[in-house]
């Protein structure tokens, strides 16, 4: 058994260098193929031609496609991700440094989610067609229909300016985190809501449930070990979904908030055409959901055994 995981693993791991590769080269292609010139937006039209000259080479965009594509595969090969085109600062460093900002508002996001989305989901599939029902339906969709920038915008302006309880943005402790985190936990919640009343309506309906009710087993026995038990898969695939989008960094939330994670580095990088840290960001990016995807697989084999993770595990 141990064997087949290891294997498993080792598998995914050396799909991750092709994986990688062909990322970086559509993500590379993508920016290059932008209208407008890189060095103008650096320097600006008003700069004299040896200035743009210069800025040109030492970017590299003097040169062609492949060339750079080249010289940026060797920097990555060698661990660098270059330095940024604005701050001059390196963005391995930065990126290091936000991390853990993002890594602590997706898991305060998720710590809001999982267990309000999972108790709403079976509270409506126990009341199914009932008043519990309709709200739940109602406040999953309203959760899910809304715009984050709409709902983060909101809850900043009765919070923090109206009922004046927490900052109104920035990077800090547990007062600066409360806000973000609720309004990135509302898709989050709205999606497990719905999975989870969608896959417990359907197990309710199995003939062991049934054979179960009939012996007079207990309704919370019935829900925390046949029902439970048999629905955690597809909310673990939720939850690693939405776990590692937001690893990727919230881009709006982040930004409203102005949380200094990797979804704010990414948008400024994007607004200022930095390529550096565009390309260290979508590459990081690749990284946290294959690793994530990863760690999901190896949870459905250890939720249900009978999960194969191999076609020689049998």
């Amino acid at each position: 058994m141990e064997q087949v995981i290891k294997a498993y693993i080792l598998k995914r791991l050396l799909l991750l260098g092709p994986l990688l590769l062909g990322i970086t080269l559509f993500a590379f292609f993508l920016l290059n193929s932008l209208p407008g010139d890189i060095v103008l937006n650096l320097v600006g039209e008003r700069a004299s031609s040896e200035t743009i000259e210069s800025i040109r080479r030492q970017i590299g965009a003097d040169k062609g496609f492949l060339q750079q594509y080249a010289g940026y595969l060797s920097l990555l090969l060698r661990g660098d991700f270059g330095r940024s085109y604005h701050t001059n600062r390196d963005v391995l460093t930065d990126i290091v440094i936000k991390f853990p900002n993002t890594l602590r508002l997706a898991g305060a996001a998720m710590l809001i989610a999982v267990p309000v989305g999972i108790v709403a989901g079976f509270l409506s599939a126990y009341r199914r067609g009932g008043g519990v029902d309709r709200i739940v339906t109602v406040l999953s969709l309203g959760g899910l229909s809304v715009p984050v920038f709409w709902s983060a915008l909101m809850i900043m302006i009765l919070f923090s300016l109206t009922l004046k309880l927490f900052p109104p943005s920035g990077t800090g402790g547990l007062a600066f985190l409360v806000l973000p985190a609720f309004a990135l936990s509302i898709p989050a919640a709205s999606t497990l809501a719905r999975v989870t009343r969608m896959t417990v309506v359907e197990v309710l309906r199995m003939p062991y449930v049934t054979t179960a009710r009939a012996k007079g087993v207990h309704r919370l026995r019935i829900g925390g070990v046949h029902v439970l038990k048999n629905v955690l898969i597809p909310i673990v695939t939720v939850i690693g979904l939405d776990f590692g989008s937001y690893l990727n960094g919230a881009v709006v939330t982040e930004t409203i908030f102005g949380w200094d994670g990797i979804g704010r580095f990414t948008m400024e990088g994007i607004l200022k055409r930095d390529y550096p840290v565009i390309m260290g960001c979508v590459i990081v990016g690749t990284l946290v959901f294959v690793l994530i995807n990863l760690v999901t697989d190896l949870l459905y084999r250890i939720l249900d055994p009978r999960v194969r993770l191999h076609d020689k595990d049998r």
